[in-house]
């Protein structure tokens, strides 16, 4: 730990300030999207569910290429979000948890699809023919059943958007203490001789964080099962 200076804990703690947002203003539109894909019948399902995989396919770069055009101070909705608002996301944090949160959603929607895609179907027609509405159906039926798997999608996405790199350097750059999250750190320092003492530390710790959130996510996986099954 003696080879990492403030600029490398500014890395880590701005990763996980990072991954927090990016998961937290993703999740609502993940379970959305999710439940769209796992059970609805309309025309352009297909087309979103290729949309939400894109991110897997193309490479990072191109993702944080196409961010900049659009969210950029010139591009079409950064350019409005400027004007109107005052915000801009290119060259910001917050457009590192944009970056992020983008390269992880897949990661998310698939966790989430599968775990409504092994609820009974029938356990939501009987409420339904209750009297209970859609809506209610699904916060008081679906929602419990799968949280399982919304922990584990929310704490993988979590993970991803903590190792994101390639998105995140070409939307919002490398810049030390304001942009530069873990994987920047890691590539900063492994340009510099001497460097490779902490970039390796970096390492270390980016392995750990991941290896606890998969932990994490089964062990709360596991108590909200057994919780809901009453064991």
């Amino acid at each position: 730990m003696d080879y990492l200076g403030q600029e490398a804990w500014q890395a880590v703690a701005l990763s996980l300030k990072v991954a927090f947002w990016a998961t937290v203003l993703s999740l609502p539109l993940g379970i959305v999207t999710a439940y769209a894909l796992a059970r609805g019948r309309f025309v352009g399902r297909q087309i979103l569910n290729g949309l939400v995989l894109v991110p897997l396919i193309m490479p990072p770069v191109v993702t944080g290429y196409l961010l900049l055009l659009t969210f950029g101070r010139q591009g079409p909705v950064g350019g409005l979000l400027y004007d109107w608002f005052g915000v801009t996301l290119a060259f910001r944090w917050t457009g590192a948890a944009l970056a992020a949160a983008i390269m992880a959603f897949p990661l998310m929607v698939r966790a989430i699809r599968l775990a409504i895609e092994a609820v009974d179907p029938k356990l939501e027609d009987a409420a339904a023919t209750l009297g209970a509405s859609r809506l209610r159906v699904f916060c008081t039926v679906t929602l419990p059943l799968i949280a399982p798997g919304i922990i584990a999608g929310a704490v993988m996405a979590f993970a991803k958007a903590v190792g994101e790199f390639g998105a995140t350097i070409t939307f919002v750059s490398n810049i030390p203490g304001q942009t530069q999250t873990i994987p920047s750190a890691i590539y900063a320092f492994l340009q510099v001789p001497g460097g490779e003492n902490a970039a390796l530390t970096l390492v270390v710790i980016s392995i750990t964080l991941a290896l606890g959130a998969v932990a994490l996510s089964e062990w709360l996986a596991r108590r909200v099962a057994h919780r809901i099954s009453g064991k």
